[in-house]
This record gives C-alpha cells, structure tokens and sequence, in this order.
C-alpha cells in the first residue's frame, strides 16, 4: 500500500493499444484516485498511453515485453516486471493478455504480491493451432490458475471456456463485459452521407465494413475470400486498422482482382463517425473474446455478420441481432452478407435489435465497480491454504 495509504494496482498489457489495452484503461479510468494509484506497464505504448498519463497514471514502458514467443526477451522481461514489483510493493497486479498474463503473473507470484488477477480478452490456444501447443498452452494456463486470485472473462463464452478447462474456479471466476467508448454516431442519412464522403465511397454502393488488426486472428484473408465471393459485385469493403499482415493482406486484394472495390483506411482515431458509411458489419476472425467493434457496430446500428467464436453469441445472436457463421469458412460468411443486402427488412430488424442489445451495459462505470470489489477482497482461501 502506498504511504498516503492508498492501494497500489498495476496493469500489465503486452500492447497498450486498442482491444486488451483499451478494456484495461478504461475500466481503471472512473477509479477513485484517492483510494488507488493505477501504474501501467506494457511493452507497447501508443496514443493510449498518453491518456493514462493525462488521467495522473504512471506508465512504464518495458521493450522486453513482447507478443511473439522470444526466449530471451521473455527471460529479460520476467526478471524485470519481478523486479518492479519488488521495489513497487503492488498490493494488487492485474495482467491481460496471454504475454503479459503469464510473465506478469509469474513474477507478481515470485514477488509476493498480495492479490494477482487476470483477464481472459481471450485465449492464447484455439481450434486452429497445432494440436501439442494448444495443449502446451492449455496446460500452462492451468498452471498460472494455480497463482491466481481472481479470474476476470469477457463474455459467458470465455468464462465457460476457462472453468472448462481449469483456467479458473466457480469462486475465483468473474463474466464481465468489454467497455467501449462512450461515443456513438447513430446511423442516419447524414451520418451515412458524411462518413461516406470521408471515405471517398458513393452513396449508392453496397459497403461491407470491418474493424480490427490486419492479423491471423483477424483472419483477412477469409474477410477478403467473402468480398470475392459475393453476388453483389458491386459492393464495396472496407477495413480500418492496420497490423502485421497489412502487406500480404493488400497483396491478396490485388490478385482477388479487388483493388477497386476495397479500401485500406488504416488505423484512424474517428472510428465511431466512419461506421455509419457501413451497409454490414462483418467479422471473420479466427478467435475473439467479446470485440468491442462488433459493440459499437451494432449500437451504431449497422446490422452484424461474424464468426460465431468465443464471446461473440453472447451479443450476436443468431437470427436475432445479427448472424453467426462458422470461422474458417468465407464462402457462408460472404452467403450470409448477401442475404441481408437481398433482404433489407430483416438486416433493418437485426440492427435495430442488435441496438437495443448493445445498449448502455458496455460502460466503464459498470467495469470500474467490478474491479474496485476484486482488488479489496480477501485473498482466495486455494492460494491461503497453499
């Protein structure tokens, strides 16, 4: 506890970026500041960073925090974040995402720290990895349970999954909900006009959108394998955000013969005022917790095609708020965008649904409340009696 007796909290994230990065800022934001003193320590700082910074946090920048698995540097970055949390006395250290989660944990541990907590955005293993490291990674995630007080999971997917598999207990295990910006520009004529004009789009296009990294995860080429697909060959796509596969991804919109019909927006700050210019949101990631996007998306309106995976059912609900379709297979995924452009009574139906889903439950306040219990509790009796 810091001597003007406040608690001390740290967050560990690999990237401090949008996703795990902006869940974790913004649930610690509406914290009393008399009552916790919030540092950050990630790997990867961003525009993210400088808003905890003007909100009084401190941010500690550690290179050696890196996604990829690297030996060395993951050596090099367990001694310092045990090190910090030595010479810091954290009372509590809250990790997120499957790099941080596991060297953050193990040095809170190694370091004695009061109370360690972990959130599941999602999993470091799914469907689509090689067998033996799925259960590598399984299996290690059992094992950092072992040293964990509370588990926090976006979505009743992910904390299904994780009691499942022994990544936490009924007593240690906590659903959340992603938090995502309180801006929303609802979906009208002018908001669509505008956002179209933004873009560079006409008013008459079909337009399929999505928002997310340019990853594996993301799957891009299964998003860009639907475009291609489509019946409607006048339809247009649109993907914000940038990452790691940009350059194969771009490459694959050349051969597919898509280059007139697909725009690469980058990474943009004015998310909430393009997603209006959208006729469909559509998500073909491989694995997902609970993406703030899909939220936003449909509180904009838009209505929602996505994989079924992980959290995603918990808001996206087939039928209903949107359609579901298995991952791994862009031809259902481009069959399911052609059905609502084909029928826009139920596409209107679903966004207007999805809408009312979405409401106002994503909000930090609701999180803040959530961590302001599990950072004051007791510590769990498994880790007491061991």
């Amino acid at each position: 506890m810091a001597g003007d007796g406040r608690i001390e909290v740290a967050q560990v994230v690999t990237r401090f970026i949008a996703g795990a990065g902006g869940v974790a800022l913004r649930g610690v934001l509406p914290l009393d500041p008399a009552r916790y003193r919030i540092t950050i320590v990630t790997g990867q700082g961003g525009p993210l960073t400088d808003r905890a910074a003007a909100a009084g946090m401190r941010v500690l920048i550690e290179p050696s925090l890196v996604s990829p698995l690297a030996p060395n540097d993951d050596r090099r970055a367990l001694r310092r974040l045990t090190e910090l949390c030595r010479e810091d006395r954290y009372d509590v250290v809250h990790t997120h995402s499957a790099k941080a989660g596991a060297l953050g944990r193990l040095a809170a541990h190694r370091a004695g720290v009061p109370r360690i907590v972990h959130t599941y955005h999602g999993f470091p293993f799914h469907e689509f990895q090689n067998p033996l490291r799925r259960a590598a990674y399984v299996a290690i995630e059992q094992r950092l349970a072992r040293i964990t007080d509370s588990v926090l999971a976006i979505g009743s997917g992910v904390a299904t999954e994780a009691l499942r598999r022994g990544l936490a207990t009924p007593s240690t295990l906590r659903t959340i909900t992603p938090v995502v910006e309180s801006v929303t520009v609802p979906r009208t004529d002018s908001s669509r006009a505008a956002a179209r004009a933004e873009l560079g789009i006409t008013p008459e296009l079909p337009l399929i959108g999505t928002v997310g990294r340019i990853d594996y995860q993301k799957a891009p080429e299964h998003f860009i394998a639907a475009i291609a697909a489509l019946r409607h060959t006048a339809a247009v796509a649109v993907w914000i955000g940038s990452g790691p596969g940009d350059r194969e991804a771009k490459e694959l919109v050349r051969r597919a013969g898509l280059s007139d019909r697909f725009v690469f927006a980058g990474e943009r700050s004015d998310v909430p005022q393009l997603l209006p210019a959208f006729d469909i949101f559509a998500m073909a990631s491989r694995y997902e917790g609970l993406p703030c996007a899909v939220v936003e998306a449909m509180r904009c309106g838009i209505p929602v095609v996505a994989t079924a995976v992980n959290s995603v059912p918990d808001l996206v609900v087939p039928g209903e708020s949107g359609v579901l379709v298995p991952p791994g297979r862009p031809r259902l995924l481009a069959e399911a965008i052609d059905d609502l452009l084909d029928d826009r009574p139920k596409a209107d139906r679903m966004a207007r649904l999805g809408q009312e889903g979405a409401g106002s439950t994503y909000d930090a306040v609701s999180l803040a409340e959530v961590l302001d219990q599990v950072y004051s509790a007791p510590r769990s009796a498994h880790l007491v009696a061991s």
